[in-house]
């Protein structure tokens, strides 16, 4: 892991950047507020974080001119992690409140849980399973064992229209997308900083990847359960 390397971490008031930062520090990076992207260029990898409403974070993003930098850094293949509302504003449009667009650099939606059982509570709250599409070794989750567990907290998950983009999985009345992945983008439904030692070490995972090209082969068993909307 390169550990001069600064992670640059995007505030647009959407975010809860001190437990970020705090879980960047804990997994031996260096960790960068920008207030704007000005103040991020000499960052070797980037994390949007994320809490709160898709159509204010969307707006957030828009009014501090931050939409140009992540689309650029992330087809520019530079190391990249989403951290729930950080993944789903990825997406091309999502349902939360309305219909809104997001980046629409995934294509698919973000969609609330809708299922039958009336036991499960909405929002999705604690911790839960994952499994990696992965075929083979997921250096992601180096250290983490087959199927860890994360702390989710969110009532909307994205459905991406192509099932190469989905990178983890978890069930909660049924199966629904926890990552996605596309070289050395990454984005989390769930946070890690908030998920213990193995957020941490999923953290130090992701910071072990300055340039390189994660291992991004997928397996096509299972698919993630929600149909998109016409």
């Amino acid at each position: 892991m390169n550990v001069s390397s600064s992670v640059g971490i995007i505030d647009y008031q959407m975010g809860n950047l001190r437990s970020v930062c705090k879980g960047i520090e804990r997994a031996g990076g260096a960790p960068l507020v920008g207030q704007s992207f000005h103040d991020l260029h000499s960052a070797s990898h980037l994390i949007l974080p994320g809490v709160g409403a898709f159509r204010d974070a969307i707006s957030e993003l828009q009014r501090r001119d931050w939409v140009a930098f992540i689309h650029d850094w992330i087809a520019a293949d530079k190391p990249f992690l989403g951290i729930c509302l950080g993944l789903q504003l990825l997406f091309d449009v999502s349902y939360e409140g309305g219909e809104h667009q997001g980046l629409g650099i995934l294509k698919g939606q973000v969609v609330k849980f809708n299922f039958d059982d009336q036991t499960l509570k909405v929002p999705h709250m604690g911790w839960n399973q994952v499994i990696s599409r992965s075929r083979s070794a997921d250096a992601m989750l180096t250290g983490l064992g087959p199927s860890p567990y994360f702390y989710f907290v969110h009532s909307f998950h994205a459905v991406p229209q192509a099932s190469e983009d989905v990178w983890l999985e978890c069930n909660y009345g049924y199966n629904f997308c926890a990552g996605v992945r596309r070289g050395n983008m990454l984005a989390t439904q769930f946070h890690p900083e908030k998920s213990q030692s193995n957020g941490i070490g999923l953290l130090r995972n992701f910071l072990s990847f300055p340039g390189g090209r994660l291992n991004a082969s997928l397996a096509p068993t299972c698919d993630v359960q929600g149909s998109l909307r016409k």
